[in-house]
């Protein structure tokens, strides 16, 4: 009996500190995304990882709790590197098409 105990409050504390943000995010990346929850929709948003002209890239997605929203994409090393979306429906970052990115993972959602 003393073992289930032990083994239940060992999953509770690694339930606990469980962090949302997906093992090897940059750090800079992780500290955007503390910012982004603020600002972001109740539901729907995400953060995902892409590869893009050879490089991780990381795609902001607010939700859809307004019209038109854009979703920020950023460098490993946070640099911006345009929006995607909004009222045009923008799918040119850095020069190329964004359509040519090949998904990778979500490293955070809602």
């Amino acid at each position: 009996m003393k073992s289930f105990f032990l083994v239940a409050l060992i999953f509770m504390v690694v339930a606990c500190n469980k962090d949302d943000i997906a093992k090897g995010t940059p750090k800079c990346i992780k500290n955007d995304i503390k910012d982004f929850e603020k600002s972001a929709c109740d539901k729907g948003a995400n953060v995902k990882k892409y590869i893009y002209q050879s490089k991780d890239v990381y795609v902001f997605y607010p939700g859809t709790c307004g019209a038109d929203m854009t979703s920020e994409v950023l460098d490993e090393d946070c640099n911006s590197l345009g929006y995607l979306g909004g009222l045009t429906g923008n799918t040119t970052i850095n020069g190329g098409d964004f359509g040519n990115a090949t998904y990778k993972e979500t490293v955070w959602e809602n």
